[in-house]
């Protein structure tokens, strides 16, 4: 009897420490959250900068940059997604290119050039969220 019992606690113990090993094996990096804070964190300055009418260029120019830097992590932080993810990620770094190239420095050049990657943002976040 104090056997059957000893095996039965030994094997409780096995399933809950495979449970508990597995669980911890599967477990979300934070990379993707952290992708999209740093995005949302510089698309919010610029759009600050426009609302409130100080659009310095260095500062517009440095901040479209390392968004534009922060978006080609996307395909690394989303591993495994389907394609159209990876397409709606691909136009969203065109958006940027082009914000980027644009060269924005004055605050309706900037609200000009972030439009579209407003819409490439709200597209994607409508479609996979």
């Amino acid at each position: 009897m104090r056997s059957a019992l000893l095996i039965v606690l030994g094997l409780v113990i096995g399933i809950l420490g495979t449970a508990f090993t597995f669980s911890a094996l599967h477990q979300r990096t934070p990379l993707p959250k952290a992708v999209m804070t740093v995005m949302a964190y510089h698309s919010s300055v610029l759009h600050h900068a426009v609302k409130t009418n100080q659009c310095d260029a260095a500062a517009i120019g440095a901040h479209l940059a390392r968004l534009q830097s922060t978006s080609l992590d996307i395909p690394a932080a989303f591993k495994g997604v389907e394609q159209p993810f990876l397409d709606a990620s691909d136009k969203l770094g065109g958006a940027i290119g082009s914000a980027v190239t644009a060269a924005p420095s004055s605050c309706a050049a900037l609200a000009t050039a972030l439009q579209p990657v407003d819409d490439a943002c709200d597209s994607c976040h409508k479609r996979f969220r």
